[in-house]
């Protein structure tokens, strides 16, 4: 636990001091960090290069095995001597082996296990691919939410401005009796409601970019602030998802990843049959040993002697031919067999969550330039509304209530209008996405 704890003690200073929130972060600093950072990006990264190494082992599976060992035992009281006599006496006796072996054939389930290992690598690929994209796509959501709430901000300032100007203009005409105290006092209290607006919305604001910044991984968003592009909504022509789907299911990594495990299902399959098969090793090596007797009554051969005089090699072929397995290799074939149409079940779960998450943000693009093109001629509306009711008002042709009313229609309609331009454009940019193009603003 100590030592976990000096861990994060040391990483978190070196995390501050990396990040350099003196400047407005744009998307592509937001998206290169997060790739470079993101903890579950990482994690994606080392299963990896845990398949590198699994792929590595598998390819060298061909080679042969060799292993040295040395024996030494001692025996006390009666033992057989050199010249076939029992007698009482200390032996010892040292014997030194090198051997190897390899396969010749084995059902060929090495070359599947390698073809295996290899299509294990290619998945482990998409599948780091698919959490980059994940984490692309979050934090482009996250920043289209800190730039909505960046407008909303605005929004209340200006309302802020606009009252703190008729409180100004009220109280000059009550000073000289041309207003009642009363109209003040609404003015006042209508400037405190916008205040708790603003306050409201710069919490979102702070909110926002704390959600976006946990995305990154920062330790602290003090003083993290992103760009505010200048924003454009074109006329953009959404095709139809079906042809969105047809491209996207040819290039998204998690369908991808998924058909590379359906063909290693084909390779896990083999690798059981393989089982059925007769298998053929070849092996090989080199012995000798050294032998002493504290009794013996004839001259022993020094160690170099004995060693070069009891030097044997060896050389072997091993045939092994599988008779009954209490059935184990054929339920391995059936489990195999299942394995392949279970992975066939997912590759089709996989294809028709695309599909529903691009009819999903089809759908919600379709709604949003709706909503857009609606909340855009609401909000010009309510804006020239808005200075007829202000002018009539300052004529004293209009009730501060009627004043309020329109304000309010007018801050209603340009929230909504934010909200759309900034739905609208994110669910255009994830439909173009999904057909490969990068996430930019």
């Amino acid at each position: 636990m100590r030592k976990t704890l000096l861990t994060l003690a040391f990483l978190v200073p070196m995390t501050l001091s990396a990040q350099d929130l003196r400047h407005p972060w744009t998307l592509v600093e937001c998206l290169d960090w997060a790739l470079e950072h993101n903890l579950t990006v990482k994690q994606s990264e080392l299963s990896l290069r845990q398949k590198e190494i699994q792929m590595n082992t598998a390819e060298n599976s061909w080679l042969p095995q060799a292993s040295g060992s040395v024996n030494e035992s001692i025996s006390f009281g009666r033992g057989l001597t050199a010249d076939n006599t029992y007698t009482s006496a200390n032996t010892t006796s040292t014997s030194f082996s090198i051997g190897a072996s390899m396969s010749l054939f084995d059902g060929l389930a090495t070359p599947n296990n390698i073809a295996l290992a290899r299509l294990n690598l290619e998945a482990a690929t998409a599948d780091l691919e698919r959490a980059r994209d994940d984490i692309r796509v979050a934090v482009a959501k996250a920043y289209v939410q800190v730039l909505y709430d960046y407008e909303i901000v605005d929004v209340a300032r200006k309302q802020i401005e606009l009252d703190d100007a008729q409180v100004s203009r009220l109280e000059a005409l009550a000073a000289t009796g041309k207003a009642a105290q009363a109209e003040v006092s609404q003015q006042k209290a209508s400037r405190a409601q916008s205040g708790v607006t603003l306050v409201q919305a710069e919490n979102n604001l702070r909110l926002a970019l704390l959600d976006l910044g946990q995305l990154l991984e920062f330790s602290s968003v003090e003083g993290f602030s992103v760009e505010r592009p200048e924003v454009q909504i074109d006329q953009i022509l959404l095709d139809m998802p079906e042809r969105i789907y047809a491209d996207a299911v040819e290039t998204r990594p998690a369908v991808l990843a998924e058909q590379i495990r359906l063909k290693g299902t084909e390779k896990s399959l083999k690798i059981a049959q393989a089982a059925q098969y007769p298998s053929l090793s070849l092996s090989g090596g080199v012995g000798s040993n050294y032998y002493t007797n504290s009794k013996a009554t004839y001259p022993q051969d020094k160690l170099w002697d004995q060693l070069s005089h009891n030097f044997s090699p060896y050389i072997g072929l091993s045939l092994n031919i599988p008779i009954f397995t209490r059935f184990q290799t054929r339920n391995n074939i059936r489990t195999a067999r299942l394995n392949q149409e279970l992975q066939q079940i997912q590759l089709d779960k996989t294809r028709q969550s695309l599909y529903k998450e691009i009819q999903q943000a089809w759908s919600n693009a379709v709604a949003a330039e709706a909503k857009y093109r609606s909340s855009s001629e609401a909000a010009t509306a309510a804006e020239d509304a808005f200075r007829l009711v202000q002018a009539k008002y300052e004529n004293g042709k209009a009730t501060i209530t009627e004043f309020n009313e329109s304000r309010n229609q007018l801050l209603k309609t340009q929230s909504d209008r934010v909200q759309a331009t900034y739905e609208y454009l994110f669910q255009s940019k994830l439909l173009d996405f999904y057909r490969g193009s990068a996430l930019e603003m």
